[in-house]
Formats: structure tokens, C-alpha cells, sequence
């Protein structure tokens, strides 16, 4: 189906480009921060089998996951803030322009840092909604990698200046935090990010975790960002790019 956006062009909804990774119970599955992997079990109680493979009538299964540790998650302010913010209260607009970027992270001492610079030369003039950065390299075993005590790459604080000229409201990026692995709590780009705690910005989010496969080229998209109705600081997630067509 193709649908008209005013000013924007044309998007076709039968060529999705999903960017999330699949949960799985398997060493497939990406980790982070020191979790185990996800757990998909039948339930097994007072002579309930609720596995059909095993004899029961219909499959029937608990899963247990953590969404910031275990694949692509959406997360709100309330990640970071002693009160308690839902991402399905404060995620209540699903369709964004958006701008994909791709980004060589900058080795500086230890860290393998993305830039001020290399983000601003990308984004000169750009007025987007959303921002999808996609680390280079990138290869497809990003989506089977335990981050865990790895130092992955993080975002530079002063990227928020570019950010803001640019109108982002919604971060997409394929690590599993915009911030660094081990600093000891401060977690200033989440902080920066939504104003904590002194001009919080309830309607942004920041969604980890993605895989943008090489055929995504870099460009302008509208994304759809959908989130399972979890009353929590974060969900799993799957947003899905739309190439726009010219009007």
C-alpha cells in the first residue's frame, strides 16, 4: 500500500526495513550487562503440559527476559529517575521522519568514542524527529555479540549540541547503551538527553540495540517505532524504516 505524506513524499508499507533483532533462548541471542540468556519455557503444573511436542494440547510458555539486556528495547526518562515513567504512557506518536547515519567511532585512549564531529557533518541543516546511527563496521554478528565487559563504543556528550539543532526526539543506535559500559553511574548522555533532572523531556526515547543491515543505505526514512504495552521504563521494540519516494 502506498500513502502520501504531505511535504514528505511517498512510502510504500509492502518494503518494511525492520531494524530489530529477534528474541530467542539461544547463545544467538545478543546480551548485555552481565544477564544470562532469555528463558522460553513451557508451563509445567498440576499435570498441565503446555507443550505440544511434549504431549500437551496447545504450546503454552513463560518467557523471561530482561528488555535492556536482551535485544532491541525503547526507553524513556524513566530508566534514569526515581520516579516511575512508563514507556507506553510517554510513547504516544509511533510515525517520525528520520535520518539513517553511519559512523566510523573515533579510537580515543581506551574508547572507541562516537564523535561531535562525526555526527555534525552528516547532519549540517538536517531538521529530523528521529536518528538512527549505524556503527561501522558492520558486520552481522553484531546481532549475536554478549557486550559484556567489552567497553563498546559510546555517544560523546557534546553530541547532544547537534541533536538538539536537529529537533531528535527519538535516538536509535546499535550498541547497547549511548553511554560508556563502565562509568560508574553517571550515565551523563542519558542524563543530557532527557533533562534529568532539571528539564525533563518526557517525550523522548532512546532505542538500543538495533542491527541496520548494509542494504539500509544512509538517507532520509520514515520510521514506525512500536513497542510492546509494557507499564515500565522499557520494552522491547521494533522499529521499521520506510524509504520515502519523491512526490
Amino acid at each position: 500500500m502506498i500513502f502520501k505524506i504531505e511535504g514528505v513524499g511517498n512510502i510504500d508499507t509492502s518494503n518494511p526495513l525492520d531494524i530489530s533483532i529477534p528474541l530467542s533462548n539461544t547463545s544467538e541471542n545478543p546480551r548485555a550487562w552481565y544477564v544470562d540468556l532469555p528463558k522460553i519455557e513451557p508451563v509445567m503444573e498440576n499435570g498441565f503440559i503446555g507443550s505440544v511436542k511434549a504431549g500437551g494440547s496447545v504450546n503454552f510458555r513463560n518467557i523471561s527476559f530482561n528488555p535492556h539486556g536482551h535485544g532491541t528495547h525503547t526507553e524513556c526518562l524513566g530508566h534514569i529517575t526515581p520516579e516511575i515513567y512508563s514507556i507506553n504512557k510517554h510513547l504516544s506518536q509511533f510515525f517520525f521522519t528520520a535520518e539513517v547515519i553511519s559512523v566510523f567511532p573515533e579510537k580515543i585512549g581506551t574508547d572507541k568514542v562516537i564523535t561531535k564531529k562525526s555526527i555534525e557533518e552528516k547532519l549540517v541543516g538536517k531538521k529530523i524527529e528521529a536518528l538512527v546511527i549505524r556503527t561501522l563496521p558492520n558486520p552481522e554478528e553484531k546481532k549475536h555479540i554478549n557486550y559484556t565487559e567489552t567497553n563498546p563504543p559510546y555517544i560523546e556528550l557534546s553530541c547532544i549540541d547537534i541533536l538538539n539543532a536537529c529537533g531528535v526526539k527519538h535516538l536509535l543506535i546499535d550498541l547497547p547503551s549511548v553511554d560508556k559500559e563502565s562509568d560508574e553511574g553517571v550515565l551523563a548522555f542519558h542524563h543530557a538527553f532527557w533533562g534529568v533532572p532539571n528539564n525533563l523531556q518526557l517525550d523522548k526515547t532512546i532505542t538500543e540495540l538495533v542491527y541496520i543491515k548494509e542494504e539500509v543505505i544512509d538517507g532520509s526514512y520514515i520510521l514506525n517505532l512500536q513497542v510492546a504495552p509494557f507499564e515500565n521504563d522499557a520494552s522491547p521494540s521494533r522499529p521499521v524504516l520506510y524509504q520515502i519516494n519523491s512526490l
